[in-house]
């Protein structure tokens, strides 16, 4: 009796187990990018190992109530099955297959960018965001790190003029135009970091002293909420930050309100003689 307790155990837990995936509450926010194949592969990933899971469930399910204890029956000794072992083999083979053929098409898809993609560099700090476009001139100019200072703050070649016109995002929210492809250059200036954007499937390590990348399309408009995926200390919690997908014309608008790294030098030099004067009269 105890057996078939048991069995019938392993069959309550199978369709618990397939009740609860359908319906959880626990569910991915819809997708606002081009990236709506990694949800493909993480559904085809499911079925396989759901599917996998189900199968030995019921196997074992089986064998307990069939090789159950009994006086007049004998165990037989079988170190090995050949055949079992081959038929095994190639079957979790082929299930491994077709959970990574598709990923990695997805994956080379992700960091193949377009021509025409839009370059913006992320700027990440213990704990915060900052963010530099290209000017007219559709280059961003050259950093190093030790150029960074509280009058430079993303470090950027003074001597380079690309980087002249460069818009810099200092703090604030950054802005993408939708339905046009944008490669994210991701920097950072202390620890481990990563830019992740949960609609728009996209995450990134972000390796001090070394530019990460990977690119999308913004499909939608909408307000979407940065989060740091690497843990980076105590402030790790609160480093958030929003991207807004405007239409073409709000994109133009919240663009021209930006500042150039040009007019940013002219500012400081402005701010520094006004400190000086300040300090003279005192």
């Amino acid at each position: 009796m105890f057996p078939l307790i048991v069995a019938h155990i392993f069959v309550l837990i199978i369709v618990a187990s397939v009740a609860f995936h359908f319906w959880s509450p626990w569910w991915w926010t819809p997708v606002a990018s081009n990236w709506g194949g990694m949800d493909d592969t993480i559904l085809l990933t499911f079925w396989v190992t759901g599917a996998v899971f189900i199968a030995v469930c019921l196997f074992m399910a089986y064998c307990i109530w069939r090789y159950r204890y009994q006086k007049d029956r004998k165990a037989e000794y079988k170190p090995e099955d050949k055949k079992l072992e081959f038929h095994l083999t190639w079957l979790t083979t082929l299930g491994v297959i077709v959970m990574l053929a598709p990923g990695l098409v997805v994956w080379h898809k992700y960091v193949t960018v377009p021509e025409d993609a839009l370059n913006v560099e992320v700027v990440a700090y213990q704990w915060g965001w900052k963010y530099r476009l290209p000017g007219e001139d559709d280059i961003l100019g050259k950093t190093e790190i030790k150029f960074i200072s509280d009058e430079n703050p993303f470090g950027l070649n003074l001597k380079d003029p690309n980087g002249k016109d460069d818009i810099l995002v200092d703090s604030g929210d950054l802005h993408l135009q939708i339905d046009k492809p944008v490669k994210f250059l991701l920097r950072s200036i202390d620890v481990l970091h990563n830019f992740y954007v949960p609609q728009f499937r996209g995450k990134m390590d972000m390796v001090p002293g070394h530019v990460t990348y990977y690119w999308l399309t913004p499909i939608r408009t909408g307000d979407f909420e940065v989060l740091c995926a690497e843990f980076c200390g105590v402030g790790h919690y609160a480093m958030r930050g929003r991207v807004i997908v405007d239409d073409e014309k709000n994109y133009n608008q919240w663009l021209a309100q930006q500042i150039t790294f040009e007019k940013m030098l002219a500012q400081n030099k402005i701010d520094n003689k006004s400190l000086k004067l300040v300090k003279n009269i005192e």
